[in-house]
């Protein structure tokens, strides 16, 4: 299974913000939005993330102030990219060792959405449910009795 499947399955809404926007602004955006994640994005290109784990450590060093803080004081500005090719066992790996919950979607240089780690496990789990019905089926059709007898011709 490849990147490419989830994105087929979840769409394409993104949400994008400048890094030279309010931090609040970004936060309220979340925060309608239900979203965990903004891409930061300037002339065209990915130039961070920004997560409620970046939110949340910005708030804890501030004091709890916002302020007029800019979202590139909070993003993450080496954020963990893929491709729409990139197999999910890839995938898995890489948000693990970076403890990365958001991954955008790379097409060379062009963002081509942005999956999270639930969206990873929600595929993993259909999948194995998909192949757990299979082979519950087949042996459900298994042959028994007569049929099940191999016949020897001499």
């Amino acid at each position: 299974m490849k990147v490419s499947d989830i994105l087929r399955v979840k769409g394409n809404t993104l949400y994008t913000v400048s890094p030279d926007e309010l931090l609040a602004r970004a936060i309220e955006v979340m925060a309608d939005k239900d979203i965990g994640s903004l891409v930061v994005m300037e002339h065209g290109e990915l130039v961070g993330m920004l997560t409620f784990r970046e939110v949340i450590l910005c708030i804890v060093k501030h004091n709890g102030v916002v302020g007029d803080r800019l979202v590139r004081t909070a993003m993450d500005d080496h954020p963990l990219t893929c491709t729409s090719e990139t197999e999910l066992d890839e995938v898995r790996r890489m948000m693990l060792e970076r403890h990365a919950r958001y991954m955008p979607v790379m097409d060379k240089r062009m963002l081509m959405g942005v999956i999270s780690f639930y969206d990873v496990a929600k595929a993993v789990v259909d999948s194995q449910n998909f192949e757990n019905r299979m082979l519950k089926a087949y042996i459900r059709d298994w042959p028994s009795g007569e049929d099940a007898q191999p016949t020897a011709s001499l």
